[in-house]
């Protein structure tokens, strides 16, 4: 039995990625490097901050399924996802704004942020847990469901980039202010974009029983019976962990390889490689699902992004230092785990028609929110191998030289293009060994994780396409009878 969409839910429900992605990609890519390019803090103060990143994420991935429960456990007039949806957006566009325009100093700052960052993650998961629990009650209809992750990871692609593309290109010798006013503005797009998906999207009715509300303990059995689920989550979660590195750490690369002023102009280009690797790889997906199976679009991929990887790595050594390559080789990668990305995403929600199924139960929000889960714990994972990279190499203590010279640039003390001239001073003090620490960092942990994701899924993970179609059949029979 095939379902339709009605176009403005489809429509509405994917456009509203777009601010959610843009909020999203501020603080996850640029807020440690905002902290770490304009404020001053020692070495001790700039760990604890990043300790409690990860203490932070780690809660906030456990937070994230207990969200879960709430949610499918809530009757609200309004639906079961949209008040989530709309809840959570505002408070975590109050959060981000807060979060780039107070500045206390010292361990002021630290307490400040601690707080800030536990809020910031807890009024996020609102809002994903909703948005991406309400992607699997839309449709079961295998291709109607490629066609929705499809667009929706155009208008993804659409919100990174415009945040990750644009914004280090405008900061060096101005940090302090660009951050301030890219914060206002995006918590802005956050709440129209949202706006437009609480207002356009079209919730299916449920039947809510009271009597059968579900609790922690439901929950873990919920995880602990779905086999399929316990795979694509671990891989989920190692896939993250590589996807992420080289965006959270790529400022820093090409600041030091390249200069202060020059390094924040390639950061756009090659963020213009993500968008378009990732946004040509997410647009076709639907197209390529049709004539290759999930594990073959797998197996491609995950081939490209070694080979990606390995190139990034040969780039000064055995390849011309040159940023014409190091885009194609960004292009390279950040197609191919764009395809992993949505593969994943599909085997994920596909997990819910299995649990439903097996057990004649089904949890949407539960399960959907294991991807958040998995990305943020992987997050937390990636802050922790950033932080320790930074200090360990001696960049961060280079890193503050400059964020004194943009505190100063605020002030007036100093104009732009002193800032940055300086600023080109300090970075030629890192050492090649320094250098190729960062580099290490961004290709071996990626290829790593990456490649035992996908052998974790080739060796557990059962639900072809062939599967998928017969357990919707089953299901559809059951509910027919």
């Amino acid at each position: 039995m095939k379902e339709k969409l009605d176009k403005r839910t489809k429509w509405t429900y994917c456009i509203g990625a777009t601010g959610r992605d843009m909020a999203y990609t501020l603080v996850s890519m640029f807020l440690i490097t905002y902290i770490q390019y304009t404020m001053n803090l020692t070495v001790a103060q700039f760990a604890t901050i990043s300790a409690i990143v990860v203490v932070c994420l780690i809660w906030d991935a456990i937070n994230d399924p207990m969200m879960g429960i709430i949610i499918e456990n809530a009757n609200l007039k309004s639906g079961k996802f949209r008040p989530w949806i709309l809840l959570g957006m505002i408070l975590n566009a109050i959060v981000i704004i807060c979060l780039f325009t107070i500045r206390p100093q010292g361990w002021g700052f630290v307490i400040f942020f601690g707080i800030g960052y536990l809020l910031w993650g807890m009024t996020y998961t609102m809002n994903d847990i909703a948005y991406w629990g309400l992607l699997p009650s839309l449709t079961s209809d295998s291709k109607e469901r490629n066609t929705l992750v499809t667009i929706m990871g155009v208008f993804i692609c659409i919100g990174q980039f415009s945040v990750a593309g644009l914004l280090p290109d405008m900061v060096a010798g101005n940090a302090v202010m660009a951050y301030r006013v890219a914060a206002i503005v995006i918590a802005g797009c956050f709440f129209v974009f949202q706006m437009i998906t609480f207002l356009g999207v079209k919730e299916k009715e449920r039947k809510v029983d009271s009597e059968k509300s579900l609790s922690l303990k439901d929950m873990f059995k919920i995880f602990l019976r779905n086999d399929q689920l316990i795979t694509v989550g671990i891989s989920t979660l190692l896939f993250q962990i590589g996807n992420g590195l080289l965006i959270m750490i790529g400022m820093n690369f090409f600041y030091f390889e390249f200069g202060y002023s020059k390094g924040g102009n390639l950061v756009f280009w090659f963020t213009v490689m993500y968008g378009l690797g990732t946004l040509i790889s997410e647009s076709i997906f639907s197209t390529i699902a049709t004539k290759f199976t999930r594990q073959q679009i797998l197996d491609f991929s995950t081939i490209f992004t070694v080979i990606g990887y390995l190139g990034f790595m040969s780039v000064g050594f055995l390849l011309p230092k040159s940023a014409i390559i190091l885009n194609v080789i960004g292009f390279i990668i950040f197609f191919a785990q764009g395809a992993i990305n949505m593969t994943i995403i599909v085997m994920l929600n596909n997990t819910i028609e299995y649990d439903e199924y097996k057990f004649n139960e089904r949890h949407d929000s539960i399960i959907s929110a294991v991807r958040s889960f998995a990305t943020k714990l992987a997050s937390a994972v990636d802050q922790g191998v950033v932080t320790i990279i930074l200090i360990i190499s001696g960049i961060y203590s280079i890193s503050q030289e400059i964020s004194s010279l943009e505190i100063m640039g605020r002030t007036g003390e100093l104009d732009s293009v002193t800032v940055i001239n300086k600023a080109d001073i300090f970075i030629t003090q890192a050492t090649s060994g320094q250098r190729l620490i960062l580099r290490l960092g961004i290709v071996l942990v990626p290829i790593v994780t990456i490649v035992i994701s996908r052998f974790l899924l080739t060796k557990k993970y059962i639900i072809t396409e062939k599967k998928y179609n017969e357990i919707v059949a089953e299901i559809v029979k059951r509910k027919s009878n």
